[in-house]
Parts: C-alpha cells; sequence; structure tokens
C-alpha cells in the first residue's frame, strides 16, 4: 500500500463505524491509510434502537457514540457534512455545505479526495409516492426524526389525558421496526400508568396496516404468527392484507374505500437508498435506490467505490434474492471491507464477501421476544422465543459496542449503562 492512501467512508451507522474503527485497529507493517469518516450527524446511534427513541423506553443520550471523540480514540478524521456529489474521474467527493438550526451556514462546501471511497448512507422507508405520506406521516429513520416522533407522542398524550379522550395512533408497515415500535409503545404506555395511576393504556390506541398478509415477512412463519399473537394480546389493533393509498391530517385512506382515523401517523414501510448521488456519478442502482455491488462489494461500474450495509444491493451467487437491509448484513460487510480495502491499495486481489446467516430475532419489548437462527447447526430454523430469544437480541448490540469500543471499554459503558436504568425512570417522561 502506498503511503499516503485515503479511505473515505461516507455514513456513520453501523456499516462505515465499524469498517472506520476496524482499518485503525489493524495490525500491519504497511504504512496506514488515512481514513476519513463522513457524516451528517455528530453522533452515531445502533439503528435498531430508534424504535426505543422513539418510544420513549430508551434515552438516545446514554446510547450514542459521538463521532469526534470515537475519531480522536481510534485514529480516523470526522468530517461533519452531507454527500452532494461524487467525481470518479477526479476521485474527489464534495460535501454540501453545512447549515446550522438557523439555516445560518456554518461549513461552505468542500472537496475530499479518495483512493477508495466507501459509501454506506443507509436507507430510509419507502412512501412508493403515496399521497399525502411525506407531508403528513412522522418516520424514524434516523435519530432527529425519533426524538421528533417522540416529542409530538408525548405531547399528544398529555393533550389527550388531559381532555379525557384516547389517543389514536396508525403506524404502517409490519416490518420489524413497525412491529417492535408498536411493542415499545405499549410499554411506555402501561408504564406511564404506573407513574399517574390513571387508565393510561387505554388512551393509547395502537393500529397497525400491514399490506402484505403476514407481519414480518422476511422472518420465518412461526416468528411472524408469534409475534402477531402477542401484539394483539397486549391490544394492538392488527390489520393484514390493508393496503394504503393515501394520507392526510387526520388518518389514512384504505384500498377499498375504507379509513383508518389517527391523530398521530408514523410511516415504518419498505427500504429506499438515497440514490440521487449515485445516479449523478453514474453508479449503477436499482429500483429502490440501493447501489448494486458484486461478489467484492465493489460497484458494478467502479472498482474504487465500495457499498455497504442498507444503501447496497447485492444478490449471491446461486441466490434468488439480494441480501437483507439488516445490521447483521452490514456488521458482516464492513468486516470484510477492512481486510478487502487495503488489499485493493495495496494493488492486490479483492476477496468475494461470503455471508453467514446466522438467524433473525426480534423483541416485543419487555413482553416478548422471538427469532430462529442460521441455516447450521443444531437449532437451525427452530423457533426460540422468551428469555433465550431477548438475550440473543440484546447480545447483538452488546458484540456491537465491542467492535467499536474493545471488550474492556466495553465493559464500562454496559457497567454505566445498567447504574443509569437503576438510576433514571424506566421510561422517558418528559418530551
Amino acid at each position: 500500500m502506498q503511503a499516503g492512501s485515503k479511505i473515505v467512508i461516507v455514513g456513520g451507522g453501523v456499516a462505515g463505524l465499524v469498517l472506520a474503527t476496524q482499518l485503525c485497529r489493524r495490525r500491519t507493517r504497511e504504512p496506514r491509510p488515512e481514513v476519513v469518516l463522513v457524516d451528517r450527524s455528530f453522533a452515531h446511534v445502533w439503528k435498531p434502537m430508534l424504535h426505543t427513541f422513539a418510544a420513549g423506553t430508551r434515552e438516545a443520550t446514554l446510547q450514542h457514540v459521538p463521532f469526534l471523540a470515537h475519531a480522536a480514540r481510534c485514529g480516523f478524521r470526522y468530517m461533519p457534512g452531507a454527500l452532494d456529489a461524487i467525481d470518479r474521474e477526479r476521485r474527489v467527493v464534495r460535501l454540501a455545505p453545512l447549515t446550522g438550526s438557523g439555516e445560518d451556514q456554518l461549513l461552505p462546501a468542500r472537496e475530499v479526495p479518495y483512493d477508495a471511497l466507501v459509501l454506506a448512507t443507509g436507507s430510509k422507508a419507502n412512501d412508493f409516492c403515496t399521497p399525502g405520506v411525506s407531508e403528513h406521516c412522522a418516520f424514524i429513520d434516523d435519530l432527529s426524526q425519533a426524538e421528533a416522533f417522540n416529542r409530538s407522542f408525548y405531547e399528544r398524550i398529555l393533550q389527550a389525558a388531559a381532555q379525557g379522550r384516547p389517543l389514536d395512533l396508525a403506524v404502517v408497515g409490519g416490518g420489524a421496526t413497525g412491529v417492535e415500535l408498536a411493542a415499545e409503545l405499549t410499554q411506555w404506555a402501561e408504564q406511564m400508568q404506573a407513574y399517574n395511576n390513571t387508565p393510561m393504556p387505554a388512551r393509547v390506541r395502537i393500529t397497525l396496516l400491514e399490506s402484505g398478509p403476514r407481519l414480518l415477512a422476511g422472518f420465518a412463519e412461526p416468528v411472524s404468527a408469534a409475534a402477531l399473537g402477542q401484539l394483539r394480546a397486549l391490544g394492538v389493533q392488527v390489520r393484514l392484507g390493508t393496503r394504503v393509498v393515501s394520507a392526510d391530517q387526520h388518518g389514512f385512506e384504505l384500498a377499498g374505500g375504507g379509513r383508518i382515523d389517527a391523530q398521530l401517523r408514523l410511516w415504518a414501510a419498505g427500504v429506499r437508498g438515497e440514490g440521487g448521488v449515485a445516479v449523478a456519478a453514474r453508479l449503477e442502482i436499482n429500483r429502490v435506490g440501493q447501489i448494486v455491488v458484486g461478489p467484492t462489494l465493489q460497484s458494478s461500474v467502479d472498482a474504487r467505490i465500495f457499498a455497504l450495509g442498507d444503501c447496497a444491493s447485492l444478490t449471491p451467487r446461486g441466490a434468488g434474492a439480494a441480501l437483507p437491509p439488516t445490521a447483521q448484513v452490514a456488521r458482516q460487510q464492513a468486516l470484510h471491507a477492512s481486510r478487502a480495502i487495503p488489499r485493493l491499495l495495496a494493488g492486490a486481489s479483492v476477496p468475494v464477501f461470503r455471508y453467514r446467516d446466522l438467524g433473525a430475532l426480534v423483541s416485543l419489548a419487555k413482553y416478548n421476544a422471538y427469532g430462529t437462527l442460521g441455516r447450521r447447526g443444531l437449532l437451525k430454523g427452530r423457533l426460540l422465543e422468551g428469555a433465550v430469544a431477548r438475550a440473543g437480541h440484546a447480545l447483538l448490540y452488546r458484540l456491537h459496542q465491542v467492535e467499536l469500543h474493545g471488550l474492556a471499554r466495553a465493559a464500562l459503558v454496559w457497567a454505566s449503562d445498567v447504574l443509569a436504568r437503576a438510576a433514571r425512570p424506566r421510561i422517558r417522561v418528559t418530551p
């Protein structure tokens, strides 16, 4: 590898931050490349926890990782900003001007050269161009959106309690985000009842709308059935085979002429990449804006550009579908890229990425958890539930913390988390 090589990573989610961390921790006798991480936010949160911040059952301030501090500790450089353009011929990315809360320009547009570029910009919910959704629905694709929804939820529930009426809340999308959010909101309402000594759960009526025939379409059918039964036992109204055709300030219009009224509306359906910059750079994207990559995770049209995680679309050889947009896939791709990119810069061949399916887990707040293990092992395909599944779900996040902080520091983070949860209210009780 040539001295002075620069790796630019755009996106500080699971894939981007794990990659930056692992690149700087590699033990090698060769000159280390300069690693630059670009993100529009100032801190990292584990995306599978966003629904807990939205519901108010976890505090984001206790779980986030400030990019600046983590970069200083690991040895990479953090640059705040959003990707605006990619100049493949010059090997330069352009960052949009950074503005403050008052729309004042804090930083001008900047250009950052690269020898290898990694796009790990994540994904967002897909509104499928449904009329009214972008104007009248909340989203929880990032921390700012999750906290904005939490404020709205808290304010609306206080208003409903004062007026002695229920709060109707509708969630569109029966994937992991929608299912887990419905359970977390139920837990928040139950705990608030304990604090207020009032029948708060009766004042929160949650409707979960899914256009497909079952919840959690990416999971095994026993997991879907178990989650459906648990949600209905909690009082969540689940409507399957229900397609939303438009949204307004009062609710959703449904295919076939029906309607769901709700004071709060959240859209958690579908997955869509941010394909605008990729299209302008003439990268290949699929129909939902994800960057198409080959077996080595390199762009199909530019070997110097890698794409990882939710923003990438990889269909392994012999597979009938692309890999799912999950934290498990993003993590494995980041670990692979931490070995592959230095080989590219050294002029060596880039190895093929091989995904190992370790199973899938979904947590329904404190009430239950379900999942299945991967395709190998003694318990392959077997339904897991209860304490075992809940422990496995929690372990995924703990392993992520170990990869970021190392075992010793992660243990301190775990201890501080336990102490904070013991000292603080069990839910967020302020907007």
